[in-house]
């Protein structure tokens, strides 16, 4: 069964830094699928933050998200990553991974059909 394992959260001060790593374990199963990152905050919806299309050829983001995150996959090692930056304390949540059945990048959740566990980003004032 496929899986998607996010790792690199923490506690970061704000203004800080953090990459967030996401490993596909089924060697190329996601290759052809659109790849996204979404959070959920405690006491809050999940929400959709950025998404890359199979190739990486297009890429879609929260406004949130827009020159603070960039998205990037690397399918030669079944990887998809989230680089934060100048992160503020409401950036704070847990962000799982996902992986859609459409090949071009979207921020509808109901198209996502596989996910992470999460990992837990922290930041503070």
């Amino acid at each position: 069964q496929a899986q998607l394992v996010e790792s690199g959260g923490g506690l970061v001060q704000a203004g800080g830094s953090l990459r967030l790593s996401c490993a596909l374990s089924r060697r190329n199963i996601f290759s052809n699928n659109a790849l996204g990152w979404f959070r959920r905050a405690p006491g809050k919806e999940r929400e959709f933050v950025a998404s890359i299309a199979w190739r990486g050829q297009s890429t879609v983001y929260a406004d949130s998200a827009k020159g603070r995150f960039t998205i990037s996959r690397d399918n030669a090692k079944n990887m998809l990553y989230l680089q934060m930056q100048s992160l503020r304390p409401d950036d704070t949540a847990a962000y799982f991974c996902a992986a859609s059945r459409s090949s071009s990048a979207t921020s509808d959740s109901s198209m996502y059909n596989y996910w992470g566990q999460g990992t837990q980003v922290t930041v503070s004032t």
